[in-house]
């Protein structure tokens, strides 16, 4: 990975992730946190983990524990509260990646995964994941908005490079 791709996909899930909270914040009163068939309880709750997995390799590239027992808190914040965290995340993050240096994209981080066991991943492999992991459950969200009934947003990669100027990436 180079450090102009790490700085696009950094940007390009911050894109991602405001299109996605737009949408859920556009639904009638009550259907981002109304009951669904998910793991993750409503779209507002599935959003949350997308967060404390941010939180949690964030805490990972900084070399500290993150606190969290698992990949999802029982209860969520408003759609509003995270937000306002998910948008400080995302800042930190095209922030991080902006500075590092290509030899830097390659240094390996070690950590402990939530679950336990050891783990071990580049920089460039953390953004990687974090993008995919961000996008997977983006979709589900996506997928949510069909049971409201209303069409979900386009967050693809190729959308975001035709329509936001990639000079600052």
């Amino acid at each position: 990975m180079t450090p102009r791709d790490a700085r696009t996909l950094a940007r390009y899930n911050a894109w991602a992730n405001k299109v996605i909270f737009d949408a859920v914040a556009g639904l009638p009163e009550g259907e981002a946190t109304r009951p669904r068939q998910s793991l993750f309880k409503n779209m507002v709750h599935m959003l949350n983990h997308n967060y404390v997995i941010d939180r949690i390799f964030q805490a990972h590239l900084e070399g500290r524990a993150h606190g969290y027992a698992a990949r999802n808190t029982p209860d969520h914040p408003s759609l509003s509260e995270l937000w306002r965290a998910q948008q400080d995340i995302d800042a930190w993050y095209v922030v991080k990646y902006d500075a590092l240096a290509a030899a830097e994209l390659n240094t390996v981080v070690q950590f402990t995964f939530v679950g336990g066991g050891e783990g071990a991943m580049t920089r460039g492999e953390i953004l990687l994941h974090i993008v995919n992991h961000t996008s997977y459950h983006r979709g589900f969200v996506a997928q949510m908005f069909y049971e409201v009934p209303a069409r979900p947003p386009t967050t693809d990669l190729p959308v975001f490079l035709r329509d936001v100027p990639q000079n600052a990436a």
